[in-house]
């Protein structure tokens, strides 16, 4: 080959290199698009689709892809997408889009691309509506591009219909969708042939309605395919027969079915969570119109429950159903057991719990709502760093993001976000977010740095709204929605004033890792003062009560004075006193209840108080998901879902108080195992971890406590043992500790913590087991 040859060749191998770096940062080229017979109605269906002749396939090929609502993706026949986009919006004005890899999916000659798009139509409590139907496709490479544009076709598909009342309530955005199997089949891979207009050109990718556009900052959703319920049963009425097919557990699902059947029949599709566990208001259903003939159909909307309900009318023949699990793209990778059934199973169904109210972003509940109330998002993602993979992470990064980048122009931080019909702040759940609890926690456990600089200015301004009375406490805020928790006796003055120092005390910490040094010396001093007012204002010498509230006295109001610092430790026996004896708190605050009893080293207490609470909810055996209140419907609070992951907080505290697992620098770099066993006689935990999977176990028998640890590469512990009446203490079988003496060790540093009831060691990456002889 001749030098000029290998030139040109290593050129166009620099350009294609260039080409495939700068691929996300490409100019936009393509064209929103719609049908011309497209009205923007609430729930309408668009069918596009475009031919091209590819001579050669790229090595990589990326489309961006944005829909104003949802879209399904399929290249020659196969799918590619199911359910693409995220609801919008990143902030009140921009539209989220996806970067789709196609090359698996092309092929050299004729290439089809067809998209079905699901236009909402409608605001909710997790989307704000454009106000118009629209498809972008860009996908540009160095031999051929595929454009949305005029070129295209693109049809209002008929027989995607709004079934009748009862509608879905007001907070969610999806209609119930009434699929007519007479006017077209459109659950095939590919589209039918039949003709189709030519596409409507809306406006170039930047324009309004749908304005600038942000890359989805998550995973696209784990899919399972088609898959057989667990058992089927059937049900017989004079007029249907329903079909009952069981989950494995509480899912997110695409129900199937196959059937031969007579033109024009309906069949109802539905779950156990629509027909008796809806929380209180109607939520989403499916109904499905036979043509004649054998025929399958899968309701794309996404509905859950432990039970998917057939109803059809006499007559038809089932031949196959299923169910389709969609979901947000994180593994259950974190575990808990103990000597303590009870406590194992809670910590399941809060998994369970948690997995389930996620998905474009978190909810308070996947049925009723699917909004992102954030003081919900606060608790689910302090569970996530102890439950899933990491890829959960980026789930509370765009939370976060989406919180801050709401924010209105008096700077009020409101949820949930995004939202085109809530505009209401609960102060209260935007301190707990933006401050120690929200922000803070998430760069402690992820390390992402960037967040917290993108970040830090929206949080400061927000807590610099609230302001400071003559006593050094907080002025009640006087809009929003004045909340506190579900339930009576709420001591709102001291609830309030405790989330008001936690924000604070988030934001010092902040500070001090951006070296923001004024706003840290600044912060620091605003804790120390507010400290003593608060102290002074609220403690009455048996508990902190607001001097104007009369009710009983509040758990909650004790326990989020303790969880930040407020309490000081002369305190903690009469705080102890009232948590043994007033139980106010809804499962949402429970948590804090019970991290406050750890926190003070009522461990005992407070594992007997947690049980004594949840014990109906987990020991229920028809539900593998924790409820919103305290029961179910009338017992609960607020409609009374099954499944609120508000309720699973006390999964963060069995495996970060009771195992001892928590970071103690940013990312996990340096972090902690120091167990507090209370009466658990045994116990294990793994997470994982942003540097990798930790595990840890316990055993607490009669005169010796073993402790073991596996510490991934790159990173150091502080390992503890409970209590300090250790006559020897072994480290792999050495010992490192005798008669009050620390012995040296190559691999251990005694790491003294004078307010510590424990033995402290400081140990570098590997496994390892701590032994106690008492």
């Amino acid at each position: 080959m001749s030098i000029n040859k290998k030139s040109l060749l290593v050129t166009a191998l620099v350009l294609l290199l260039a080409w495939l770096a700068n691929a996300q940062n490409t100019t936009w080229r393509a064209q929103w698009i719609t049908a011309a017979d497209c009205k923007n109605n609430a729930n309408t269906w668009l069918a596009c689709h475009k031919e091209i002749v590819i001579e050669k396939v790229p090595a990589h090929t990326v489309a961006k892809i944005a829909a104003d609502s949802k879209y399904w993706l399929w290249v020659n026949g196969k799918q590619v997408v199911f359910e693409g986009n995220l609801k919008r919006g990143p902030n009140p004005s921009d539209t989220y889009y996806d970067e789709v890899d196609l090359t698996p999916y092309l092929k050299t000659g004729r290439n089809r691309f067809a998209v079905l798009v699901w236009y909402f139509g409608k605001d909710g409590f997790s989307h704000k509506s454009s106000g118009k139907a629209g498809l972008l496709f860009d996908c540009q490479t160095p031999y051929f591009s595929v454009l949305s544009d005029i070129t295209w076709t693109c049809s209002v598909v008929k027989a995607y219909q709004t079934a009748g009342d009862p509608a879905p309530n007001y907070r969610l955005s999806e209609s119930n969708i009434l699929y007519d199997a007479r006017l077209g089949d459109w659950q095939s891979a590919a589209f039918p042939d039949t003709a189709m207009a030519a596409a409507v050109e809306l406006g170039q990718a930047g324009g309004a309605p749908w304005n600038k556009l942000i890359l989805r900052p998550i995973p696209f959703w784990k899919n399972s395919g088609i898959k057989s319920y667990v058992n089927l049963r059937t049900s017989s009425s004079s007029n249907t027969d329903t079909l009952i097919g069981s989950l494995p557990y509480n899912a997110q699902v695409t129900p199937y079915l196959k059937v031969e059947a007579a033109a024009g029949q309906k069949i109802i599709i539905c779950t156990d969570n629509y027909l008796f566990y809806n929380g209180g208001e109607a939520n989403i259903r499916g109904e499905y119109i036979t043509k004649n003939g054998v025929q399958e159909y899968e309701n794309l909307s996404w509905l859950n429950g432990h039970k998917v309900y057939y109803i059809f009318p006499k007559g038809i023949k089932v031949l196959s159903v299923g169910y389709r699990e969609t979901g947000y793209n994180a593994e259950l990778a974190g575990s808990f057991t103990s000597s303590d059934p009870f406590f194992n199973l809670y910590w399941k169904k809060a998994q369970r719990t948690l997995y389930l109210t996620m998905r474009d972003g978190y909810m308070d509940c996947p049925d009723r709502e699917r909004a992102q109330w954030t003081g919900d998002a606060t608790n689910e993602s302090g569970e996530t760093f102890y439950a899933l993979s990491t890829s959960s992470n980026r789930l509370s990064r765009k939370w976060l993001h989406e919180l801050v980048d709401w924010q209105k122009a008096d700077s009020t931080i409101y949820s949930p976000v995004p939202s085109g019909s809530w505009t209401t702040v609960l102060p209260d759940q935007s301190a707990a977010s933006i401050g120690f609890y929200g922000l803070w926690n998430y760069y402690l456990n992820t390390g992402d740095k960037q967040t917290l600089a993108d970040l830090y200015d929206g949080a400061k301004r927000y807590v610099e709204k609230w302001k400071l009375n003559d006593k050094g406490t907080i002025v009640m805020p006087k809009s929003g929605w004045i909340w506190g928790d579900w339930g009576d006796n709420r001591d709102l003055l001291v609830i309030y004033n405790s989330w008001y120092y936690l924000a604070v005390k988030g934001l010092q910490k902040m500070a001090v890792e951006l070296g923001k040094t004024d706003d840290a010396a600044k912060y620091a001093s605003i804790m120390g003062t507010f400290k003593n007012s608060f102290n002074q204002q609220f403690w009455n010498g048996a508990a902190y009560r607001d001097p104007a509230y009369t009710q009983e006295t509040d758990d909650r109001a004790q326990s989020l004075a303790v969880v930040s610092g407020l309490a000081g430790e002369d305190k903690y026996p009469a705080i102890l006193k009232v948590l043994q004896t007033e139980e106010h708190a809804s499962p949402y605050l429970e948590k804090y209840v019970f991290e406050a009893m750890f926190m003070m080293g009522y461990e005992t207490e407070g594992l007997m108080r947690f049980k004594k609470r949840f014990e109906k909810m987990v020991d229920n055996p028809q539900f593998t998901t924790l409820f919103e209140g305290w029961g179910i419907s009338k017992e609960g609070f607020g409609g009374g879902t099954v499944n609120h992951a508000w309720s699973g907080g006390g999964l963060t505290v069995l495996s970060q108080y009771l195992c001892g697992i928590a970071p103690v620098e940013p990312g996990y770099e340096t972090f902690h195992i120091l167990p507090q066993p209370g009466p658990i006689t045994k116990a294990s935990a793994e997470i994982a971890s942003v540097a990798g999977r930790i595990k840890t176990s316990f055993t607490n028998t009669a005169g010796l406590f073993t402790l073991k640890a596996s510490v991934p590469p790159g990173t150091k512990v502080i390992i503890g043992l409970p209590g300090k009446n250790y006559r020897k203490i072994t480290l792999n079988g050495a010992t490192i500790w005798q008669d009050g003496k620390f012995i040296h060790n190559k691999n251990a540093k005694p790491f003294p913590d004078p307010a510590a009831n424990r033995f402290e060691f400081k140990l570098g990456s590997g496994q390892w087991i701590l032994e106690g002889k008492l």
